[in-house]
């Protein structure tokens, strides 16, 4: 594993540990289960995917660490809906409360206003999180392969499965991909381009990787998306699903920067 203790990201996983500890307390895995039973049926994440050229999942995110707020005024509901109307695929919605901004609420308020499958954008350190991620709604869980053990990504991703959400294992390099194409075909695998260390985003990591992986594997490019031409470059080396936040999220009218960067796409 990539050394992120003096990372930003291992801050947010130090956070993460003593969270993890606060919420066991608050409710145990058996009634977490018992509520993650009863939530609302799973809408596909990956086949929403699979179904759109370009297929993109517009995210829901009001701060980051390195940007500090990014949306004042910010309505998730309104959002999701401006989102859909524009031709997303699917939603990202950011639950991390003391780096981002988020709630738990936010998956809920977003999915109930649209028809959208919405993944939980976290930073899941146990199963407890896959399991809440159900619970809450939501139809897809991120497990970033910098924060986890083999281990854990294969004990995560099968309890995912176990609970009927699709799973987006992002990486960073080549280590890090390799270590993603030891768990199930079935996960969607996700191309961080922006550097864990120096912040730095690089496009040409996504189309580095996607050259390592079999043509058939669905891979999602993520962060620097920020123009037509970053779009038509990664399109002509055969990728075709974005994670854009950030460039949507600054705009007044996020369904407006939506088309303005990906054209019209039916919804």
């Amino acid at each position: 594993m990539v050394d992120i203790s003096n990372t930003i990201l291992g801050k947010i996983v130090e956070r993460k540990k003593e969270e993890f500890a606060e919420r066991l307390k608050q409710r145990s895995y058996a009634d977490l289960e018992q509520l993650a039973r009863a939530a609302t049926p799973a809408r596909g994440f990956a086949q929403a995917l699979h179904n759109k050229r370009p297929a993109v999942i517009a995210e829901i995110k009001k701060a980051s660490p390195s940007k500090g707020i990014i949306r004042e005024n910010f309505d998730p509901a309104e959002i999701a809906q401006q989102y859909e109307a524009a031709g997303a695929a699917c939603l990202s919605v950011l639950t991390d409360v003391d780096f981002f901004q988020g709630a738990d609420e936010n998956i809920q308020i977003a999915r109930s206003h649209c028809n959208l499958p919405a993944l939980r954008k976290d930073f899941l350190i146990d199963p407890y999180g896959v399991v809440e991620a159900r619970a809450l709604h939501a139809d897809c869980v991120l497990l970033i392969v910098s924060c986890l053990s083999d281990q854990q990504l294969q004990e995560m991703s099968e309890t995912a499965f176990e609970h009927h959400l699709d799973v987006l294992v992002e990486v960073h390099d080549e280590n890090e991909l390799e270590r993603a194409l030891n768990l199930s075909e079935r996960c969607i695998l996700g191309v961080n381009n922006r550097n864990l260390k120096t912040f730095e985003v690089d496009l040409n990591n996504s189309l580095r990787l996607k050259n390592l992986l079999p043509p058939s594997r669905l891979l999602v490019t993520e962060s620097g998306i920020a123009t037509p031409e970053d779009v038509r470059m990664m399109q002509e080396h055969d990728i075709h699903s974005f994670l854009v936040g950030e460039s949507f999220m600054k705009q007044a009218r996020p369904d407006h920067a939506f088309r303005d960067l990906f054209g019209h796409i039916d919804a």
